[in-house]
């Protein structure tokens, strides 16, 4: 998965310093729409971070988005690469906020290896955990970028399958027709298709099972390659291939949700930020996230853009 598939890379550039100094100011020209009204945050300096994939770019626009039009100077720290990267300048105060996924939390930085399957338990155990190291966790979003599998609209036609139990139903009734096109470190993963297949009593042989890089899967997968294939339940490739997502019936996958994460030292001076994100988190899950995605990744738009034309159709910001 993306988040922890960075996590070396994360690593080395914490290590080294790199990525954690610069930052540009954000100059939206916004004032408050239906957040931000008496600019709460008049006089506050915030710096914004986020990972470099398409999804946190946005969150981390819409965040800095509307601490402008809450009244605060904001600094553009987003697209640090790695997941380390961006979480170490939250804890150390080199960066203020950015959005943070539950299950890399639990995961990656505090050292867990089962996930918590249900996802408001999974976001409670992540924020206790996290007071001692620096970190104020704000409520989460349903917005949930995990694994799933996914067919095109013609197998789902023909095979008829909603869940990963009729999945493996099928594989045992007709162990031809269940074909999967995965990452290969899906392919090996304890969180992937081994754990996977234990959760669900399935049996794929392993030559229905083909590895390749993430963004062939998806054209694989629409074209009908292959019969099923991994993706990540926020991608906006699901939306525009108009693909089939398989619903997780045994909360197997770990759950990835994304919410606010803010240095303590500056959440104690500034406990307005609670208030102003908390309506924008609540808007924010799979639809928004596929359509918001979709717009960077499949029509070439820029996700700073694509913040904010969501924040001003929203309401939540007016542009001057």
């Amino acid at each position: 998965m993306r988040r922890v598939r960075l996590f070396l890379a994360g690593a080395l550039l914490a290590a080294s310093g790199c990525g954690l100094t610069s930052g540009s100011p954000m100059v939206d020209d916004v004032e408050p729409g239906s957040i931000g009204r008496g600019r709460p945050l008049e006089g506050a300096k915030l710096t914004v971070t986020s990972k470099e994939f398409t999804e946190q770019l946005i969150l981390g626009a819409i965040m800095g988005i509307a601490f402008q039009a809450a009244g605060a100077e904001v600094v553009d720290r987003t697209g640090i690469q790695g997941s380390v990267g961006s979480r170490e300048a939250v804890v150390k105060g080199e960066a203020d906020a950015g959005f943070e996924y539950t299950g890399t939390a639990w995961i990656t930085y505090q050292g867990n290896s089962k996930p918590i399957p249900d996802p408001r338990e999974q976001w409670e155990a992540v924020r206790d955990a996290d007071v001692g190291n620096g970190v104020v966790w704000l409520e989460p979003s349903e917005l949930n970028n995990t694994y799933a599998l996914a067919m095109n609209q013609e197998n789902y036609e023909k095979y008829g399958t909603r869940t990963l139990t009729d999945v493996a139903a099928l594989a045992q009734s007709d162990p031809r027709a269940v074909t999967l096109c995965v990452e290969g470190e899906f392919a090996n993963r304890a969180d992937g298709l081994p754990g996977m297949e234990r959760a669900y009593g399935m049996n794929i042989p392993a030559r229905n099972v083909t590895q390749m890089d993430t963004g062939i899967i998806y054209t694989q997968t629409a074209k009908g390659a292959c019969t099923y294939g991994e993706v990540f339940t926020t991608d906006g490739r699901i939306k525009s291939m108009n693909l089939v997502v398989m619903e997780d019936d045994k909360k197997f996958f770990p759950n990835y949700n994304a919410a606010p994460t803010v240095n303590s030292d500056t959440f104690e001076e500034w406990p307005a930020i609670a208030g102003v994100l908390a309506p924008v988190t609540a808007k924010l899950d799979n639809d928004v996230a596929q359509t918001l995605n979709a717009k960077v990744d499949v029509d070439g738009e820029d996700p700073h853009q694509v913040a904010l034309d969501w924040m001003v159709r929203e309401g939540f910001v007016k542009e001057n």
